[in-house]
């Protein structure tokens, strides 16, 4: 392994919740098996994901520039430069990010890469499950899909 300069890897444009929204996966550009790290930028009104936590991975944000907003764990926080927001493997790690800001916001996802994982959207109702490659690494998954979120009992 070697290190990466982010400046010399080509943004991914990816199509999010809400706009478009760029991705360096940095993570992988250096060769890292087991933590992976991505480095995102989202023009303003952008939300990449859906409101969601992962059954597998913990995943972690770091802000490096730009202001905007988290949702983590059913509450709403301001996000700017220098917030570090942790996101565990269950309800209390469930998260989304939003840009409302006026200028790009730019921020670091960190995450373990177990594989397989399942993520919940609670919003949304689905369930997301990934066999094959972990997160970030969707070239090479056996298994990619969202489902129905199927409840017992009285959820």
């Amino acid at each position: 392994m070697e290190p990466v300069n982010e400046s010399d890897l080509d943004w991914t444009v990816r199509d999010g919740v809400e706009g478009t929204f760029k991705q360096k996966r940095l993570g992988a550009a250096a060769g890292s098996d087991d933590l992976g790290c991505s480095l995102y930028e989202l023009p303003p009104g952008t939300q990449p994901w859906s409101y969601h936590y992962h059954a597998a991975n913990e995943e972690a944000l770091y802000v490096l520039s730009g202001r905007g907003q988290v949702r983590l764990g059913g509450e709403v926080h301001a996000l700017c430069e220098g917030d570090y927001v942790p996101c565990s493997t269950d309800e209390s790690g469930a998260h989304c990010v939003v840009n409302d800001g006026d200028e790009p916001l730019r921020y670091l996802a960190i995450s373990t890469m177990n594989d397989p994982d399942v993520t919940i959207h609670p919003d949304i109702d689905k369930v997301g499950v990934y066999v094959g490659a972990p997160p970030g690494d969707s070239g090479e998954r056996t298994v990619s899909a969202f489902y129905d979120r199927e409840f017992d009992g009285d959820d």
